[in-house]
């Protein structure tokens, strides 16, 4: 199973999901029996490298976040003594 193919939530994948999604309406019958697998297996690849970016960005964002926060908490500490 997939997420929804969509080019605009997956821009590097984009090649592959036109691929895949061309490779089924060339072969309606045929995706069935494994016609599309070698183009399913690439876009797995692809979406599981998207997700490591996406979850690096994430911690990053989180990483600063979390250090402005602190220093937040250490400003209104500071001003309450």
């Amino acid at each position: 199973m997939h997420p929804p193919l969509t080019i605009f939530k997956h821009p590097m994948c984009a090649e592959i999901i036109e691929a895949f999604l061309k490779c089924h309406s060339d072969h309606p019958i045929g995706k069935f029996f494994g016609e599309c697998t070698e183009l399913k297996i690439k876009l797995d690849r692809c979406f599981r490298q998207e997700k490591v970016v996406k979850r690096k960005k994430n911690l990053e964002k989180s990483k600063k976040l979390r250090e402005t926060l602190q220093a937040y908490r250490k400003e209104t500490a500071n001003e309450g003594n």
